[in-house]
């Protein structure tokens, strides 16, 4: 006879009740998740999660005393097999970015919690990260703008961009390559415009990212 599976237990820290309530209702209504603690702050939910049957912790990003993001990175020490999910009401890739670093398998807009949630819990379960479509979009569009900075470059920018990395001066790159510096100096300025960039640092940066140069 076949039993049925053991029940995802989830812990809510939130220092809102009624936040917690609404939370709890849209998790409690799928069979297979439970919520088997709720708190109010983050030390507390670190206690909880330590020591209670808990597979899932939702932490609120704001809560008094201990962070969720904080809470998250303890847990992340203390259970490294725990789940954390951040729950946020800000849209925020920087807030994402952080709750990533500290161990959490995603993070959840309050302002769609309804419709994400479930999705996000699952998704952690798995082992797999949680990405909210906002987020996601901003992140692909800022690598596919990366992308295609490197290619509006032509043989002779990336070139000279290569030069500039490795220290060399506008005189030395003309001598080089045998054009006036007044020539390297327009295409240095021409780089620092098409890529958004403001010194040597910032272009040698970018010639290590494009492969231009060795690190």
């Amino acid at each position: 006879m076949r039993t049925a599976a053991k029940a995802i237990g989830i812990l809510l820290a939130d220092d809102h009740a009624v936040v917690r309530r609404g939370l709890r209702l849209v998790l409690e209504a799928e069979a297979d998740m439970r919520v088997v603690a709720e708190v109010g702050d983050g030390a507390e939910a670190v206690r909880r999660a330590v020591h209670d049957d808990v597979d899932l912790a939702v932490l609120d990003i704001s809560m008094p005393g201990m962070t969720g993001i904080q809470a998250a990175q303890e847990l992340s020490r203390l259970r490294p097999r725990l789940r954390t999910l951040i729950l946020s009401m800000h849209d925020s890739e920087q807030y994402f970015l952080e709750a990533i670093r500290a161990g959490a398998s995603g993070y959840v807009l309050k302002t769609v919690a309804d419709h994400d949630l479930i999705a996000a819990c699952r998704a952690a379960m798995r082992g797999e990260p949680f990405v909210y479509p906002a987020v996601e979009r901003s992140l692909l569009g800022r690598a596919l703008t990366d992308d295609e900075s490197s290619a509006v470059l032509t043989g002779r920018e990336s070139q000279i961009l290569a030069l500039i990395a490795d220290g060399h001066t506008s005189r030395e790159i003309a001598d080089m390559l045998v054009i006036s510096p007044r020539t390297v100096e327009r295409h240095r300025e021409n780089l620092r415009h098409k890529l958004g960039l403001r010194n040597r640092v910032d272009l040698t940066r970018y010639a290590i990212r494009a492969g231009l140069i060795s690190p």
